[in-house]
């Protein structure tokens, strides 16, 4: 977690269709925005422990873009200018605590953000990508296909995202930006392997213990 002290982690919900159906959330209107605190990262390919105050900790594969400048008020037409690389992350959720509170109206910071919730691969250069405007992504359990998106499917891309985040936050250098999940989230058991690619490439092995 070395490089990691400093920086913030913001985190998108429903910023793809199929997602937000699967969930049965409306369509959002507005990027839908949470945190993470840094405690949440698990780097390095560690191992994630499950916890013992859930029993339905679901995954969400996302990309994750870091901010390489500060950023206040970006216009969307320069944001392309505040990210240079880009990481596969998971969104770990607990569900159960989640679905607890949406339904007394409170906020979810506990079933999103405990401990070792957000595993991050390494980054690497947006631009050493096939095809940049159209990241393709994915997440295998146990060796079988469980999510497939693509950047071109998100609601809002990463520079609408950069643009609506600096209206109310100083997007700092470092500040990680985990854009959103698509269809097919789903529980993890112990002795579960996660695996998540970007392209064909495996970028994060996280196995559940």
């Amino acid at each position: 977690m070395h490089y990691f002290h400093l920086m913030k982690i913001f985190c998108v919900g429903r910023n793809y269709i199929d997602h937000a159906k699967e969930l049965k959330n409306p369509v959002p209107k507005k990027p839908l925005i949470f945190t993470k605190p840094i405690t949440a990262i698990l780097d390095r390919n560690r191992p994630f422990y499950y916890p013992e105050f859930s029993q339905d900790i679901h995954f969400e594969v996302e990309l994750v873009i870091k901010m390489c400048r500060h950023a206040k008020h970006v216009e969307e037409k320069f944001a392309h200018k505040y990210y240079e690389e880009i990481a596969v992350g998971i969104d770990f959720t607990a569900r159960d605590i989640q679905a607890e509170l949406k339904k007394k109206g409170h906020p979810w910071d506990i079933a999103k953000g405990f401990d070792r919730s957000a595993p991050i691969s390494k980054f690497i250069p947006i631009e050493s990508l096939n095809n940049s405007k159209d990241i393709q992504f994915s997440l295998k359990q146990n060796g079988e296909l469980k999510q497939r998106g693509q950047s071109s499917e998100m609601i809002f891309s990463f520079d609408y995202l950069i643009y609506h985040l600096s209206k109310y936050f100083t997007l700092q250098k470092g500040d990680l930006i985990y854009t959103g999940t698509p269809a097919g989230v789903g529980p993890v058991q112990i002795g579960d392997v996660l695996e998540c690619f970007i392209e064909d490439k495996e970028m994060l092995k996280c196995a559940i213990k």
